[in-house]
């Protein structure tokens, strides 16, 4: 078998140190992103930093108008921002650690139950011949686990919030001087929140685990059955952000967009209209802050499942830590790649021109990608034994380390297929978008249809290389392969993030922008900036969705290892009726979604308008709107409208597992993964392609743009209702519907010994 190159005492130094640099990484970027003061003093000495454009002269119209007006106007409104987005996280954080505390209890209990709460030790479930820890203590530390998770989740989340914040007065105002200089501030602001995350999530999983072996010792089953808890916790917070906070910003974004562009002619973030502020607050807490808990849940659900296949393993049976934390190497890694990659677009090229932005971004995405498979075939190589044994439903599986290197390059590389997948079919530079702005010609009902099927093509390739990664994978190495594919699809979370939170952060500096009342060539420049940013978030969704199929079938092996199942045998009645239910969830989940966001927009639509009816002068510019209104509407729509859909989440594997046991659970999670992959790429793409048609025909970059508009043109109208159909797809159905796959197998898995002990009560009542 032979042993791993890298020592033990090297792995205990590597993990800790990469997520050191990580964070340290990102404050040197947030340092940096500083510098640009909110205030209108200017720094003229001769050595000041023009690099990051700090001292630049304005653009040459702009050196007429009253500095010092425009600059406290958006210091005013960036203010406005950061305390409406604050103020509904901590009112969704207060709601959400209720729920919390309630699971906790409830994990404690039901494992706990699952030896009677007996303190005795007992024979291990894989190998009789070793004495392992008590039920009780898995269900004490997953309970801590589970805790531990959810409120590095809450952080990640919050953190990201308070950087896009930050960050989005400073990109308006450096966008006065140039377009590269905007990109740079934007960037390097989606970088803090990409590496603070990445880099938390790691440390925080690595001193868990330490912690926790100082308790179980040789019982490595045992601890790593109680860190799942860490994966459920990420998750089940990352489903509260992403469905409050997607229900929170669509609400506002359909009803200023209806009233403001449809119905009044007047031009996006104006500061006329009443749901200006709630729309630009919800960018952060739904795009940034639920995207941040969402990919966080995806990187500790990941490394969870590897971890506990690993765990009944030879590494875990021998004891070989470093080969047992290769799953945590391999992040520890990427985070020195995504660092590399981050200078490509921040301090080795500059950005002069606004076709220079999306390429910039998509070489992101290539340089990590390179880099990384180096990386990870150097952590193959010295991390693991030349050959080893993994647990494969009960054999054990013999494979060669440059196998397990493929596992986690086919999924680096799926994800990057994903990403251009998804780019090709939601940028307005290339002819599914443009065909979808061309249908806008014969009104909003063309739009509608040919929006709808672009979605539904753009699942197939992503399909496919899922498909393909994960026959490739479970071929080498049985579900952990599926498991660090995940990874390594994650394996760039920091690039990934970055580019992600880049796009709210420049929709955030348009809308301060125009409502600061800054001149045309700005706003154009800021809209630029903006496309580029949409492309990114639909590059990022795909992502998300792509490592949320494989998280969840990673998820799906580790609990049918840790149930005691040794096939799922479709053609029993028990697993048939799961697989049906199970996909017929997403289409519930979606419902109950959709119609809150179509439910919070009436009443945002109603008091928009009443505000326009009832408020001279609004109109003329003359009277201010009461924006606070609109963001307290938001704020209750989205509060009440999370809990059903989350509950429907939460609760359906422990109802199926309890009356109908096992296999039927099984059916269940196959069922909503089969169909929830499918129904969140087609969503987000069918949203992301509406959005960029409108923007393509408000450019008006090419011929064929400028005789689809202007703005306010009969085809244009038709293009802002098929944006606003397609908000809630994108932003709130979609996206939640990789929280609800992954969630749903997380559970099972933390509930497994408690299912397979009590669960099926109805079968065993009709025996």
């Amino acid at each position: 078998m032979g042993a791993a190159i890298l020592p033990d005492l090297g792995t205990e130094i590597l993990i800790p140190v990469c997520a050191v640099i990580g964070i340290v990484f990102a404050l040197f970027q947030w340092f940096i992103v500083s510098k640009v003061k909110v205030t209108a003093s200017r720094d003229t000495s001769p050595n000041a930093a023009s690099k990051n454009g700090y001292n630049d002269y304005l653009i040459e119209e702009e050196e007429g108008v009253n500095d010092h007006n425009v600059v406290a106007k958006c210091a005013e409104i960036q203010n406005a921002i950061s305390e409406g987005a604050t103020s509904f996280l901590f009112t969704e954080y207060k709601y959400v650690g209720i729920f919390m505390v309630f699971f906790a209890i409830l994990i404690f209990l039901f494992l706990g139950s699952v030896e009677g709460f007996s303190t005795s030790h007992h024979p291990c479930t894989y190998d009789q011949t070793k004495i392992c820890k008590p039920a009780l203590a898995t269900a004490l530390f997953s309970t801590i686990s589970f805790l531990l998770g959810g409120v590095t989740s809450v952080i990640s989340g919050f953190l990201g919030m308070k950087i896009a914040t930050y960050a989005n007065a400073r990109t308006t105002l450096e966008a006065r001087k140039s377009v590269g200089k905007a990109f740079i501030v934007a960037f390097r602001s989606g970088a803090v929140m990409g590496f603070l995350l990445a880099a938390n999530g790691l440390l925080v999983l690595y001193i868990t685990i330490n912690l926790f072996k100082i308790y179980y010792g040789d019982d490595w089953g045992g601890l790593f059955e109680a860190i799942t808890g860490y994966g459920l916790g990420g998750s089940s917070m990352a489903l509260f952000g992403r469905v409050g906070g997607g229900i929170y910003t669509k609400a506002a974004d359909v009803g200023a967009d209806l009233v403001g562009k449809v119905e009044r002619n007047i031009p996006e973030d104006d500061p006329r209209n009443p749901a200006v502020i709630a729309d630009n607050v919800g960018d952060n807490v739904g795009d940034i802050a639920g995207m941040g808990s969402d990919l966080f849940g995806s990187y500790a659900e990941a490394s969870c499942a590897a971890l506990v296949v690993a765990s009944i393993s030879s590494f875990g049976v021998n004891h070989e830590f470093t080969a047992m934390l290769y799953p945590l190497i391999i992040s520890s890694v990427g985070i020195l790649v995504c660092l590399l990659t981050t200078l490509f677009a921040t301090d080795f090229f500059e950005i002069k021109a606004v076709k220079e932005i999306e390429p910039a971004l998509k070489n992101q995405l290539i340089i990590s990608t390179v880099f990384m498979t180096v990386g990870i075939a150097l952590v193959s190589w010295i991390a693991l034994p030349s050959s080893f044994t993994i647990f494969n439903f009960g054999v054990q599986k013999d494979v060669k380390n440059w196998q397990l290197f493929l596992c986690v390059a086919v999924g680096l590389w799926a994800g990057l297929i994903i990403g251009f997948v998804t780019e090709y079919y939601t940028s307005n530079a290339y002819s599914p978008v443009q065909d979808v702005a061309d249908s806008c010609r014969t009104g909003a009902a063309t739009n509608v249809i040919f929006g709808l099927a672009l979605g539904y093509k753009s699942v197939i390739i992503p399909i496919f290389a899922i498909a393909v990664s994960i026959f490739v994978s479970f071929s080498f190495a049985a579900m952990y392969g599926v498991a660090v594919a995940a990874l390594g699809m994650l394996s760039t979370i920091a690039t990934g993030l970055a580019i992600d939170a880049y796009g709210p952060i420049s929709d955030n500096a348009g809308g301060i922008a125009e409502m600061a009342g800054m001149s045309h060539r700005i706003r154009e420049r800021t809209d630029a900036l903006d496309a580029a940013g949409n492309t990114t978030a639909a590059i990022g969704k795909g992502f998300a969705i792509g490592s949320a199929a494989l998280v969840s079938l990673a998820l799906f092996g580790a609990f049918v290892s840790r149930a005691s199942i040794t096939t799922v045998d479709v053609l029993t009645p028990k697993v048939f009726i799961g697989l049906i239910v199970g996909a017929m969830l997403p289409y519930w989940f979606s419902a109950m979604t959709m119609k809150s966001v179509g439910k919070a927009a009436l009443k945002m639509v109603e008091e928009v308008r009443r505000q326009f009816n009832t408020i001279p002068g609004l109109l003329e510019g003359t009277a201010k709107p009461d924006y606070a209104t609109c963001v307290k509407i938001s704020t209750d729509a989205s509060i009440k409208e999370m809990i059903p859909p989350g509950a429907l989440v939460m609760l359906t594997p422990l109802i199926v597992g309890i009356l109908f046991g096992v296999e039927t659970l099984s059916g269940v999670l196959a069922g909503s993964l089969v169909s929830g992959v499918q129904i969140a790429i087609s969503a987000s793409n069918t949203g992301g392609a509406w959005d960029n048609a409108k923007k393509y025909i408000e450019a008006g970059a090419s011929e064929h743009a400028i005789s689809l508009g202007p703005k306010g043109s009969d085809p244009h109208k038709a293009a802002v209702i098929g944006d606003t159909i397609g908000d809630p797809l994108k932003d709130t159905s979609g996206p939640s519907l990789n929280i609800l796959i992954k969630l749903m197998a997380v559970e099972s898995l933390v509930f497994a010994p408690f299912f397979a002990t009590h669960g099926g009560l109805l079968f065993k009542i009709l025996q």
